[in-house]
């Protein structure tokens, strides 16, 4: 040990001089070449030509930051950090509120976007968020969705949907296709004056009718976890009808899709067909193969490994390809998520593993991306205000109402029909995926981009407090 020690500074120390050297010898000979270099160039210059004195070295650092910070990678990650810090300091801030952390983060998006810290801090805004940023932050952002839509995919149980599916199919369908109804019936007032004008009424229409009527399931489940009411009749009948809803809302979204992408009819029957066989060889061949590759008991790092590896091929390839024939690489993600066997280590090993960066890092990026779209300064008419606010009234009534009524008609008591509204009516996180799609595709304008936007914050928010408000009123009732 004490030979080492004595070794140690004469050897390294000794290495360290000969490079040192080596590099004295080096800049000697450079300059050297240089100074001739010079001497040959100063020959052949103009005899009037001025010197240019040498900038100091606290000017060439200076320079130098400055280049490497307006570099695209580095403002990346400097958005990336602002957006992490901002998502969760407002989430913070919702939750002592009694709302969702994702509430909080939905907000956070619109503060950093042009409708506040745009307008009021528009250097800040510029430097961070520069136009050009604008690409990376949304393939980002996609990517985290892919991987949102796959966790979500999993965590839908069909066999447990099937147990519970009848009494939870008709009050499922008609909270979708009620608020679908008005949504169409709403266009007829708003297409003139809101719709770009390269679209058609019927695309129009069709994302009208689906941005009213989706129901955010991951929001419902974390509400229901959040106040213990996940193994209560209610929390099984609202976690089914946002179950069967959210597959239901997907493939009509899919149907759209293709539809406002398609050229023609052949086009639109050529998705169709190609998109229903791709679903039959995902469910049919590709889901037994799976169970058949992990019903083997072995835990055996490598073949975990192994898995780990062929379940996101099947992920990318699903996404890709759903992409590829146009309707969306959500839908592919959302499909091979389904697929995945729930009695088998298939979830155990993956879900944890991808929830965490999905949810953490890469959902508040899309937050983010969608709060730079998020122009509430374009509403500066109190017409456009008005609108907002009847929007919001034609959404409330559609779902809340819609599910109210139709949970009571079957049979269920007020509080659990109120309730069934109050959570049905949660839109969230799929509400902003589906307006993010219509703006993509260019269906809707900035203005009723925005306006959906705050409907969405808007129906997501108010589900806590209805929930409440329901609580208090049927216990003073039955007090009474």
């Amino acid at each position: 040990m004490k030979k080492s020690l004595l070794l140690y500074p004469i050897i390294v120390g000794t290495l360290i001089c000969f490079i040192g050297l080596t590099l004295h010898i080096g800049k000697d000979w450079h300059n050297d070449t240089k100074s001739n270099l010079l001497n040959q160039s100063s020959d052949q210059a103009p005899f009037n030509q001025q010197h240019i004195s040498d900038p100091s070295p606290y000017q060439i650092i200076a320079d130098q930051l400055l280049i490497q910070l307006n570099s695209p990678f580095v403002i990346l990650l400097l958005q990336i950090l602002t957006i992490l810090i901002i998502s969760k300091l407002f989430g913070f801030i919702i939750i002592k509120l009694g709302q969702p952390s994702v509430i909080g983060e939905m907000i956070a998006g619109i503060f950093l976007g042009p409708s506040l810290i745009g307008y009021y801090f528009p250097e800040i805004f510029n430097f961070l968020f520069p136009k050009n940023s604008f690409s990376n932050l949304q393939f980002l952002s996609q990517v985290g969705l892919v991987f949102f839509m796959f966790i979500i995919g999993m965590e839908l149980d069909f066999e447990k949907l099937k147990s519970k599916a009848k009494n939870a199919l008709l009050i499922s369908h008609v909270s979708i296709f009620f608020p679908f109804l008005l949504g169409i019936c709403m266009s007829f007032i708003l297409f003139k004056e809101f719709a770009p004008t390269d679209v058609n009424f019927t695309s129009f229409a069709l994302f009208m009718g689906i941005s009213i009527s989706i129901t955010a399931f991951p929001i419902l489940a974390r509400i229901l976890h959040e106040r213990k009411l996940t193994k209560t009749p209610l929390g099984d009948l609202a976690i089914t009808c946002a179950a069967i809803d959210d597959v239901t809302a997907w493939c009509i979204l899919a149907a759209v899709i293709a539809i406002v992408r398609s050229s023609g009819l052949e086009s639109a029957l050529f998705t169709f067909t190609v998109s229903i066989l791709f679903f039959m060889i995902m469910f049919y061949l590709i889901r037994p193969w799976i169970k058949k590759m992990n019903s083997r008991k072995n835990s055996d790092h490598n073949h975990n490994k192994y898995s780990v590896i062929v379940v996101f091929i099947i992920l990318i390839f699903s996404a890709s390809f759903t992409e590829i024939i146009g309707i969306h690489a959500f839908f592919g993600a959302f499909v091979a998520g389904t697929i995945m066997p729930h009695h088998l280590n298939i979830k155990t090993l993956h879900l944890e593993k991808l929830e965490d960066v999905s949810t953490l890092v890469l959902l508040p990026i899309f937050f983010a991306f969608t709060g730079l779209r998020t122009q509430i300064n374009l509403l500066n008419d109190g017409h456009l205000w008005i609108t907002c606010g009847w929007i919001i009234l034609v959404a409330v009534i559609g779902k809340f109402g819609g599910s109210t009524l139709i949970s009571k008609i079957t049979g269920h008591p007020w509080k659990i029909a109120l309730s069934i509204g109050a959570l049905m009516n949660t839109r969230g996180l799929m509400e902003l995926i589906v307006l993010n799609i219509g703006y993509d595709l260019g269906i809707l304008s900035p203005t009723l981009f925005t306006i959906m936007v705050i409907m969405a914050l808007f129906t997501t928010m108010m589900t806590g407090p209805l929930l409440n408000l329901i609580n208090y009123v049927i216990a003073k009732k039955s007090l009474l």
